[in-house]
């Protein structure tokens, strides 16, 4: 199915809450799917680390990318049970789930038009209404699976590209693009020097505080099954 095929949810581990400072989510009108900006629309993020901000901004610091988490949220970390690696880090928004991810892309770019095509055509034999449009940083997905609305959006970088997906319910769906536009803004990809493979998902590894929560949680229930 490729890298974005429909994933078996293993374990979602915990929820923790980041709500620190303020983070203007700019939760207003869609923007109009049409619109585009000047130039190559990098005057604003997501950023290479090479050129990351110091703008006081908090961000969850994932190894690969760094994610503002808007004040309120909540951050849930999923799990696979069998290898302990992690699957993927959610940020629980009022207006829905916030999913960002990286991954290796080649130098000439072009990664998120290819893959935006696939992931369209996949979602309708899935059975789901899918409609294309231009956004921010060009094109953006948005899909309606039963009562849940999905919005997806691609950034390509230098030797990466960003995938987010917002999902939450349909009366959040005009709200939800910008939340999600507003995170990915924000962001700072940190993709390494190392070769690999196009397409190879950016290695998350969790802040301290995080991966200490969830061990303490994990901790009695592993002891519980060594004692059956």
């Amino acid at each position: 199915m490729g890298i974005f095929g429909r994933r078996k949810r293993k374990q979602a581990v915990d929820d923790h809450d980041f709500g620190r400072e303020p983070y203007d989510t700019g939760t207003g009108a869609e923007a109009d799917p049409e619109d585009t900006v000047d130039g190559d629309g990098r005057s604003e993020g997501p950023y290479d680390v090479s050129e990351a901000p110091e703008d006081g901004v908090p961000r969850m610091d994932l190894g690969s990318i760094r994610v503002p988490v808007p004040n309120g949220s909540q951050v849930q970390v999923e799990m696979d049970q069998g290898s302990g690696t992690v699957r993927a880090v959610h940020v629980v928004t009022p207006q829905g789930q916030v999913t960002v991810s990286a991954y290796a892309a080649p130098r000439s770019g072009g990664l998120w038009r290819e893959v935006s095509g696939e992931l369209a055509e996949q979602l309708r034999s899935d059975g789901a209404r899918v409609a294309l449009g231009r956004g921010e940083w060009g094109i953006e997905l948005s899909a309606i699976v039963g009562e849940v609305a999905l919005r997806f959006i691609g950034v390509d970088g230098p030797r990466w590209m960003l995938r987010g997906v917002i999902a939450g319910p349909q009366s959040e769906a005009s709200r939800a693009p910008e939340v999600l536009r507003a995170i990915m803004r924000g962001t700072v990809v940190d993709r390494g020097e190392a070769p690999m493979p196009v397409r190879t998902p950016l290695q998350i590894t969790l802040p301290e505080a995080i991966a200490s929560h969830i061990k303490s949680r994990q901790a009695p229930a592993q002891q519980a099954q060594s004692q059956q």
